[in-house]
Parts: C-alpha cells; structure tokens; sequence
C-alpha cells in the first residue's frame, strides 16, 4: 500500500517545486508577474487555499474513505498541472495554482491517515518515513526542472504539461488496486465536521502539536520555494546550478533523517511512550543551527552544508507527526485532525513566502530573516515536550 502512494506523493511535490525552480524563466515569460512581491503572493495563493480546504479534505478522507480521496485528488491536480503549462498572464497563473492548491488539499491527510490504518505502532514511523521520502524526491527531482526550463528545446511548459500526463495516467491503477485498510471498514463512525473539530480543539496536546508543526514550516516552505532564487541571486549561479543546489542535498538529507528518525523512533518507542517524541524534538535541535548557518553562509559550499544539517532534522521531524498523532487522537479522527494541522501550518507558510518576497524587495538581511527561523525553531522544541500522549492510544500499538 505505501509503494503505491509513493508515486503519489512524489508527482504531489514535484508538480509543486517545479515553479520555484523555474522561477527566472516563468517571470521573464509571463511579465505580467512584475514584481518579487507578486511572485511570493503566488506561492502564498496556492497555500492559503491548500491550507482552508485540508480540513475538508481530511474529513471526506475519515468519513467515507480514504480511497476515492486519494485518487480524486491526483487526478484532478494532474490535470491543473497539465493546464498550468498553457497559462499566458499573472491572473492565469494565480488561478491554476489556487485549483491545484483545492485539489492537492485532499491528498496528504488521507494517506497518512491510511498508512497509520495499515501500520500500527511496531512500524507506523517508518512506514511514514518511506512516503515522506518520495516527497524528498520529488522536490529533488523538481530541482532539476531549472535545466528543463533553460532549455531551448524543452522549456518550463513542457515540463508542466509533461507531469500532469503522467498523474493522469498513474490515477487509473491506482484507483484499481489501492484498498482501504480492513480494520478502518469496523472503525467507529466518523462524527459531523463540527463536532470533529470541536474534540480535536479541546484537545491541549493536538493544539501543542499544531503550533509544533507550524513554526518550523515558516522556514522550510522560505527554504523549499525560494532557496533556487536565494542561491543564484547570494552566489551568482546559472539558475540549473542553483536549483539543484536548492534541493538536491538537503532533500537527500532529509531522506536519511526519515529513514534514521523512523527507524530510531519506533524502537524507543518500545521503552518509552514518548519515544517518538523525544526523537522528533532531536530532529528540531538540529533545525536551529542550521537555520543560523544558512542565513549567515559567506560561500556556497557552507550554505549547502548547513541546508544538509537542516534537511537531517527535517527528514527526523516529518516522519514522526502523524504517528504523534495517532497517539493523542483517535483513529476516526486521523485525517481531519492532520487537516486542521496542514490548515495552520500552510496559511502561515504562504505569509512566509509573501512577507520573505516584500522583505527581499526592502533589501532586509538574510541573516536576519532566518535568525528568525531559528528563534521558532527553538520555541518548537519546548512545544513538543509537553505533549502527552493517550495511554489508551499508544500501549495497545506499541
């Protein structure tokens, strides 16, 4: 079941880094756009309504299924990718990523929530980990799409139409032969969204999770969207170079550090219930130094170091979210619950890329910028430690 999602989730990411690592040709193609202040308005639309409908998403996914979710979802968004290689103006560019952010909205919670279904404790994060490390992929594989951009022969519209194709194509065995886990069918039912939400926002550990889970997205959605233009404008790199650079290694980092902090996570979980906390919070630890390392790199070789550093504690951090959640709320409420955490986590993910684009306009320091990343990140680590998980939810999955 995960392998079949992993294409999934890898086309989930790439359709999405591909824009930031094309950024330069995009503009100068559409000029419309105008401004930097424009471009991270953009970024920001496609996460504002990424980030609204996730809740939705993820009620659908608990209440009738995650299957027909999931497939939904990535056909239609293969099919707004396809449509985005055909747009001629800003405001063409503006609604196809605000589609594609409704259509995506409904992938990430219900997978998750269906491997959780499938993967009790013994193996839950590192079932986690081997999705979340096709996003790494695809992020690294959108790296590439600078070269594609340049090219006289390909550009970035063939890369976007290219992509959409594939999706399409792939929505068809997957619909086939992607099952819902059995013991989810006898699950007990799902109540209204209302009364959804309502148990999930009384509950003091989801919303200690919500806050950790959203102050490091300020950086990594800064460091995922506009690290290829950082680099190249820091550096004065090709923009191929730079994208790559953007992506490739601290998006290979971060698959060690999902396939070290799943792996790490569920064996101490085995001693302790709050295994999976203490690994997570070590992958934070991690984060703030390298958030302080790359916004004061004097070179590109230390730049790229750091962002190493940051995807290790990133790759230890992603793996282990849902499964924390599965230990503070029960399974019925899974999806909407990572919903409503996408919800928090997005909206003010795209602030960060419309306030770090009018901030790069003013001409503020880099160093100032991520200093301030770091400062959330350190305020994540405290967060984290004080949830407690459910005895009821975690000893039977241990």
């Amino acid at each position: 079941m995960v392998a079949l999602l992993v294409p999934v989730a890898l086309l989930n990411y790439l359709d999405r880094q591909m824009l930031a690592s094309m950024k330069f040709s995009v503009m100068s193609d559409i000029p419309s756009i105008g401004s930097e202040a424009n471009w991270g308005r953009m970024l920001g639309q496609f996460k504002w309504v990424y980030a609204f409908l996730s809740p939705v998403g993820g009620y659908l996914a608990d209440r009738f299924g995650r299957r027909h979710t999931i497939c939904g979802s990535l056909f239609a968004w293969s099919a707004i990718t396809w449509a985005t290689g055909h747009v001629t103006s800003y405001d063409g560019l503006l609604l196809t990523r605000s589609l594609m952010g409704i259509s995506e909205a409904f992938y990430i919670p219900a997978a998750l929530a269906l491997i959780a279904d499938y993967h009790a404790g013994p193996t839950r994060s590192r079932a986690v980990g081997t999705h979340q490390m096709a996003i790494y992929v695809g992020v690294i594989i959108g790296g590439f799409s600078g070269y594609a951009a340049d090219s006289p022969t390909l550009g970035w519209r063939w890369a976007f139409a290219a992509c959409g194709i594939i999706g399409i194509l792939y929505s068809v065995p997957l619909a086939l032969l992607l099952r819902e886990a059995p013991a989810a069918k006898s699950a007990t039912v799902t109540p209204t969204l209302g009364r959804s939400a309502q148990a999930l926002l009384t509950n003091g550990s989801f919303i200690l999770l919500v806050l950790y889970f959203t102050l490091p997205a300020l950086a990594g959605w800064v460091v995922r969207d506009w690290m290829p233009a950082i680099l190249k404008d820091q550096f004065k790199i090709g923009q191929g170079k730079a994208g790559v650079s953007a992506t490739i290694y601290w998006q290979s980092a971060a698959i060690i550090g999902a396939l070290v902090g799943g792996w790490l996570a569920d064996r101490w979980m085995r001693r302790h219930r709050r295994g999976r906390i203490f690994v997570s919070a070590i992958g934070m630890g991690l984060i703030i130094p390298a958030m302080f390392g790359v916004g004061n790199a004097g070179t590109l070789t230390v730049a790229i170091c750091f962002l190493v550093l940051f995807g290790l504690g990133w790759g230890v951090f992603d793996c282990n979210n849902m499964p924390i959640l599965c230990q503070i709320v029960p399974p019925n409420l899974r999806a909407t619950g990572y919903g409503i955490m996408n919800l928090v986590s997005i909206s003010c993910g795209g602030l960060a890329d419309w306030g770090f684009g009018s901030l790069r306009d003013q001409q503020v320091p880099l160093n100032i910028i991520f200093s301030v990343f770091a400062t959330a990140a350190l305020v994540s680590v405290a967060l984290v430690l004080l949830i407690r998980p459910k005895p009821e939810l975690t000893d039977a999955n241990r």
